[in-house]
């Protein structure tokens, strides 16, 4: 395609919005008319899917729950009053609990402020946080905050020695809509050990953010921790940013909270036009689909050109990948469907595997995020004429010609600055892409079923251990791997025995193993007995 014809495309197919300065190019996606003509049915269903959902439809029929994240930053939208109410005090009771932290009005007992915060959750409770973080947090936070957002000891131990001499000023942050996921749990159970080791009541530094009548809720009423926040059962962890889970810990760093909800709402209006051209959303979801044939078949790369972006694949990751990555459509049909999503940050990228990008398989569309905004306030020129800014816009604009020559394919988001309002804006435009996407492949997106047989995989290993030990600790004689599973009933489970007993002794858990390790069938296994 000659510069000219593109440049008409460009234009033809750019869409931009006034109050948010925000651009998306889908120009160099090379779809033509003739496919998007085949997708209007599909999207006409889509967009009246989209519509059922927002007026409080049954969305995901497997837990019999509506999917109201929508409704976070726009009340207003609510199916009924009292989820008005709720949505609108939350917000209320965030602001006027960071208002207290940052004051001193609520304050620990052994300093005049709290200084950071441990936020322990798990996948939609950490990610989202995480990002917005990394993305808004100002250089200077009232509070400071670290993740604890894995069941890995090491990971947990570096937090609490950095915090060694600040946990008398820090605040926890719990985040589970049951209180019964085990990362959380876990991770709760370890700091408020790390407290009692300094003689410091648990209660006094930690916050609640879970469904009303969970465990973690029974736990912070009775326990009598400093505040509790409420989760909704219609809002799923990947798109619970902008509710408790992600409001909470952005307010006590100090980022506008309103702001966030602000630009959400924007780009939720925006995307509502039930009109493809017209829809940012849409327009992702109909590139989705052209890269893909509608089946995931190739790869979607992120690559923002700022610093504070960095996260933002993550964030993604889990978005497009838990929400779209379904063995079954809707009607029970096995189709395994998905869009594996990955990314790091241009132009590190450049350096990295852009190479591959370029010249290797074409199994891949890309996102380029730019930001129009270098920095606040004026840049040094490094050349005549020439800034740093300059170079990575340059950078940007360089990969997405070199790429788009040799026949790959690249979405362009534009944003004038990261701040606030454009974050929630991004958040709110992924929401619904992957809403439509699901709409147009017949999948649930609102629903993660993989992920709960993973947590019953995970449940099964650990009842072994406990069986296993109990086998150990009533034989007098070391036994072999098989004769421990014989014992335990679980012959069919044998590698897991091994494996299980193998992560013990590595860890001084009184299990000892004789014989060649590079053979386990000849090991025996004893334990020491409590």
């Amino acid at each position: 395609m000659d510069a000219t014809t593109l440049w008409q495309r460009y234009q033809e197919w750019l869409y931009f919005h006034d109050g948010l300065g925000f651009y998306l190019d889908v120009s160099r996606m090379r779809f033509d008319n003739a496919f998007v003509e085949t997708l209007q049915p599909k999207f006409e269903k889509a967009f009246a899917d989209m519509v059922k959902l927002e007026q409080g439809a049954i969305a995901n029929p497997d837990e019999n729950r509506m999917v109201g994240h929508y409704w976070l930053r726009n009340p207003d939208l609510a199916p009924t009053p009292e989820v008005t109410q709720e949505i609108v005090s939350s917000i209320e009771q965030i602001e006027v609990f960071a208002e207290k932290i940052h004051t001193g009005a609520i304050h620990p007992p052994k300093a005049a402020r709290f200084t950071d915060i441990i936020s322990i959750g798990i996948g939609g409770s950490a990610l989202g946080p995480e990002f917005v973080a990394e993305a808004l947090a100002p250089d200077f936070p009232p509070l400071a905050i670290h993740f604890i957002d894995n069941s890995d000891p090491a990971g947990i131990d570096r937090i609490l020695t950095y915090l060694r001499n600040k946990l008398s000023s820090t605040l926890v942050l719990v985040i589970s809509k049951s209180g019964g996921t085990p990362e959380p749990r876990n991770g709760m159970l370890e700091v408020k050990k790390a407290y009692a080791g300094q003689n410091l009541d648990f209660a006094k530094y930690a916050v609640a953010i879970t469904m009303s009548g969970s465990k973690l809720d029974q736990q912070a009423t009775a326990e009598n921790w400093l505040m509790r926040f409420p989760m909704y059962d219609w809002v799923g962890g990947r798109t619970s940013e902008l509710s408790t889970v992600g409001l909470v810990p952005a307010a006590l760093q100090g980022i506008d909270i309103n702001a966030m909800l602000e630009g959400a709402k924007e780009m939720d209006d925006a995307t509502r036009v039930a009109n493809l051209k017209s829809n940012p959303a849409a327009l992702l979801a109909l590139s989705w689909y052209y890269a893909g044939n509608g089946k995931g078949e190739k790869d979607m790369v992120v690559l923002p050109y700022k610093d504070s972006l960095l996260l933002f694949s993550r964030y993604l990751q889990q978005l497009v990948m838990e929400s779209l990555g379904k063995e079954k459509d809707l009607d029970g049909n096995t189709v395994y469907q998905g869009i594996a999503v990955y990314g790091n940050k241009g132009s590190t990228d450049q350096h990295a595997y852009v190479q591959q990008l370029r010249e290797g398989v074409p199994n891949f569309f890309l996102t380029f995020i730019e930001v129009l905004e270098d920095r606040q306030g004026s840049s040094p020129e490094l050349e005549p004429g020439i800034t740093a800014g300059d170079y990575l816009s340059g950078f940007l604009q360089g990969t997405r010609q070199a790429l788009y020559d040799n026949h790959r394919d690249s979405i362009t988001l534009t944003i004038p600055q990261v701040n606030p309002r454009t974050v929630g804006a991004l958040i709110a435009l992924y929401d619904r892409a992957v809403g439509l996407y699901a709409s147009l492949i017949n999948v649930n997106a609102y629903h993660q079923p993989g992920v709960e047989a993973g947590k019953v995989a995970a449940a099964v290993i650990l009842e072994l251990q406990t069986k296993i030990v109990s086998v150990l600790q009533s034989e007098k004689t070391p036994l072999t791997i098989a004769q421990i599973a014989e014992k335990a009933g679980v012959v069919d489970k044998i590698e897991s025995v091994y494996l299980i007993l193998r992560h013990m002794q590595a860890n001084n858990r009184g299990v000892t193993f004789q014989g060649n390790f590079s053979e386990p069938s000849s090991l025996t296994v004893a334990i020491s007995r409590a």
